[in-house]
This record gives C-alpha cells, sequence and structure tokens, in this order.
C-alpha cells in the first residue's frame, strides 16, 4: 500500500519517524529520560492470538481430519492469501463479497482528487473462502494436474463482519474438492469422506442434509414463483432453521411472493425414505428432469448403505438452499445434535471453473467448518512432552546431553532452569502439558543422572 494517501480536502497521515524501516529499532524506543508507557497489545479488532495449548489442539485436529482425506487420495495444494478483486467481486460470493478486506494499488499520489471512487484505488482483496482461489488455481495448472483432481486446502480466510462471540474476521477452512468427476460419485464420495474425518475427531452422531439447486429450481417453477422473485424465495426459504415456518409464510408474504402452493410441496416431501425419494419427487414435483431424480435417487442408495456400516443419520431435506451463487446441482451440510448451524457444508459447482477457463469443468467440494468445530471438541490435546529440570552448576552440555538422549526415543522435550519450590514447579510443568520430568543435579562433582519420572507423583527433591 502506498504511504501518506489522502484526499485534497484531508491533511496527510505523517510517517516520517517511522521511514527508517521496522528494523530500525531506535525510530521506535522513547527518548532518554521519559518513561516507558504500556501500550495496548490486543490483537486487531476481530481477530485473535492463540496459544500454545490453542494451537496444540487445533494442529492435532487438522492432523486427524487430514490423514482421513489423504486416505481417499486428496493432495494438498496452496494458494496465495491476495486475489484480484475483480475475481472476488464476481457475483458468485454472495454476501461474502460485501465483506472483503480491500487492499490498495500501489504507487498511488500522496494526494487524491475528491470524487475519486474506492474501486480506482483497489486492486487485490483478501479471499473470503477457499473455492473461488481454486478455480483459478486450476485454470492455471490444470494442463499438470490428474483428472479428476482430487484437492485438499487448509488455510486462513478474512471476511469483514462484525466481530461477536465464536466470529471472527480472521478463521480457518478446511476444504476438499473434486474437479473433473460429473457423476454422483463425487458428492458421495465427499459426504463419506467427510462425515469420517468428523468421526475421527470425535463428531459421530452427525446428521447428513441433502438437496439440489436444480430441484429447488423446479420446485419453484411449479409452485408458480415468478422468475424474478425465486432468489429472495429461496433466501427466506433458507432462513427456516432460524424463523420457522411462520416466520418464512410472514416473510414470504410480506414480499408478495406467492407461498401456499409451494410450502404444501415441500412438507410433502420431508422425512422420505431413500427408496421412496424418486418416486415421491416425480409426483410431488412432475416437471422435474429425469437425470436430477436419478442423481439423488444415486446419492441417497450411497448414503444408506454407508449408513449400515457406521452411525449416521441422513434426509433428504427440500428447505437447503446454502447460500452461495454457484451451485449448480446437488447441495449438502452436517449438523449436529444441540450445534446451532453447520458442522460442514458444500455442493456442486459446474460453471464456476468455466468462467475463467474458457470451458465448463464438472466440480464439486465440501468444507468442514474447522472453528466451530474446534469450539464444539473444547477439550485440549494431550503434549505429552517431558521437562528435564536442571539445577545450577549443571553445564549447559550435559544438559543439552540429556535432552538429546531422550529426543534420540522419540520424545518431546524441552530444559528448564530449576526455580523456587521443586512442588510449584513440578504443578506449573503439568499444568503447562508436561507428563514427565528429569530432575539434573550436581553429585561428587559431576552431573548425576535424572530417573525419568511421571508429573504428579511425590518428587525425590
Amino acid at each position: 500500500m502506498a504511504a501518506n494517501v489522502r484526499f485534497a480536502s484531508q491533511p496527510a497521515f505523517d510517517l516520517a519517524p517511522w521511514r527508517a524501516g521496522p528494523y530500525h529499532v531506535h525510530s521506535q524506543l522513547p527518548q532518554e529520560g521519559k518513561a516507558l508507557v504500556k501500550t495496548d497489545n490486543s490483537p486487531a479488532r476481530g481477530m485473535r492470538d492463540l496459544l500454545p495449548a490453542d494451537t496444540a489442539t487445533r494442529d492435532h485436529v487438522l492432523a486427524t481430519v487430514t490423514a482421513t482425506y489423504r486416505g481417499y487420495g486428496y493432495q494438498r495444494i496452496e494458494t496465495p492469501a491476495l486475489e484480484n478483486i475483480g475475481r472476488l467481486q464476481s457475483g458468485q460470493g454472495a454476501d461474502n463479497e460485501k465483506l472483503i478486506f480491500q487492499v490498495l494499488k500501489r504507487g498511488l499520489p500522496l494526494e487524491l482528487e475528491p470524487g475519486t471512487r474506492v474501486s480506482d484505488l483497489v486492486d487485490l482483496g483478501l479471499r473470503y473462502d477457499l473455492t473461488v482461489p481454486l478455480t483459478r488455481f486450476y485454470g492455471a495448472n490444470h494442463a499438470r494436474l490428474p483428472v479428476p483432481f482430487r484437492a485438499l486446502q487448509v488455510g486462513p480466510v478474512w471476511r469483514a463482519e462484525r466481530p461477536q462471540k465464536g466470529r471472527y474476521r480472521q478463521f480457518y477452512q478446511c476444504d476438499i474438492d473434486i474437479i473433473g468427476e460429473p457423476a454422483v460419485l463425487a458428492e458421495a464420495e465427499l459426504i463419506e469422506a467427510t462425515t469420517e474425518a468428523l468421526a475421527a475427531v470425535g463428531l459421530r452422531e452427525v446428521t447428513v442434509r441433502l438437496s439440489d439447486r436444480r430441484f429447488l429450481s423446479a420446485l419453484a417453477a411449479a409452485g408458480r414463483i415468478p422468475a424474478d422473485s425465486c432468489d429472495a424465495f429461496f433466501i427466506t426459504l433458507d432462513k427456516l432453521d432460524k424463523i420457522g415456518w411462520d416466520g418464512v409464510r410472514a416473510e414470504l408474504d410480506g414480499l408478495g411472493i406467492p407461498s401456499a402452493s409451494v410450502l404444501e410441496m415441500i412438507a410433502d416431501l420431508q422425512d422420505v425414505p431413500a427408496g421412496k425419494l424418486a418416486d415421491t419427487l416425480i409426483a410431488t414435483v412432475p416437471a422435474l428432469p429425469e437425470d436430477v431424480t436419478a442423481d439423488l435417487a444415486a446419492t441417497a442408495e450411497c448414503l444408506e448403505r454407508l449408513a449400515a456400516r457406521r452411525p449416521l443419520l441422513w434426509r433428504f431435506d427440500p428447505t437447503l438452499v446454502r447460500g452461495m451463487g454457484y451451485y449448480t446441482g446437488q447441495v449438502f451440510e452436517i449438523t449436529a445434535p444441540g450445534v446451532a448451524g453447520s458442522l460442514a457444508g458444500g455442493g456442486r459447482y459446474d460453471k464456476l471453473i468455466g468462467r475463467w477457463l474458457g470451458r465448463d469443468v464438472p466440480a464439486c467440494g465440501f468444507s468442514i467448518g474447522f472453528e466451530r468445530i474446534i469450539d464444539l471438541l473444547g477439550a485440549k490435546a494431550p503434549r505429552a512432552a517431558i521437562a528435564v529440570l536442571t539445577e545450577p552448576g549443571i553445564s549447559p552440555a550435559d544438559a543439552l546431553a540429556a535432552a538429546r538422549d531422550l529426543r534420540g526415543q522419540g520424545h518431546v522435550v524441552e530444559v528448564i532452569r530449576r526455580s523456587g519450590k521443586i512442588a510449584a514447579q513440578l504443578s506449573r510443568l503439568e499444568a503447562a502439558g508436561f507428563t514427565e520430568f528429569v530432575h539434573l543435579r550436581r553429585e561428587d562433582g559431576g552431573t548425576a543422572p535424572g530417573q525419568r519420572r511421571t508429573l504428579g507423583q511425590p518428587s525425590a527433591g
């Protein structure tokens, strides 16, 4: 970004004191004789610091999830945090496009003319999800990738939301996508892999909700929803979990959208068994294309067979919409009892890559709500580390040698100076996640080899 950018009617912000650069410490220190003043060290609003125990839990969950995904053949890729603003604002990101952190162009003049538009100053933005960057990645690298390509992405995304409990402006997403597979094999595999990953971290009692954007379009047409009101209808329908049926009816009536017929059809499609799904869809929405019915029936069969092998609930949910504008086929979410919102969500987006590549490429993806899962699990991951405690007079070489031997046995080891009362220090080590300790002391002019002891047991002093 350019320094000292201002409009003609505003004073420039003087950055001269800092122009020596961030590594010139003298430019940031107080003058001699002036008292040090504690500054606010809080992270930026909507951001947060993560302590070692927090990152250990996150690392444990990520390692478990990604190990599951790798077993299905997904390969990890990385994309930049910044994307061209035109791509991020292409009309496919729904409300997320209103929440982009925009980045000023380099080399802007120090003074701007009144009336200059923000869009004239910006050329980049921080990504708000991992799907839009993936489509650019595939467009740039498809010639070097297999077909189908199974992508695994883990990384932070940014949205300029209003900060509140459990909602941050920087958060992690964990996505898997299959690019180049047109059949519902992709949908079924994504659901199986994601439910297995959730089970691996302890979330086994989950429910898969399934629908299809093509079905929703046919439903709206059968219910005589005007074409120019379909988007508003779907947005309202997607609020069902929050406002209930009465709220949906009231909102649709307020928008002037006829709802009686379409809501009756939706009621007929609640809790339909897998074996009767195709027939019920045809009877309720006769104009539904055959391929849509066949695809939903095939995914339902896969979920039924999966549910017979391990704990899994699923249902066809005619009210499931999902907000992203790029979905073109089946959409799905995973929910858990007592948890507001979804743990994971995704769907098919066969038209998105074609906007940048010049030809359509079938694609389907599933994204885990990583932050929500971390909050839901709550428990901290065990650290299982050994502390090598060194008394005064122990040489660094002896302390490092003792630690080195333990690391050679596959342990996590830290060398720590003895201080204060031994019982209090051992309590602090146990609280920090250490499970064992070795106490090195001077004895007969040398270093006495310490014995490994489990924390929580009485110390020999």
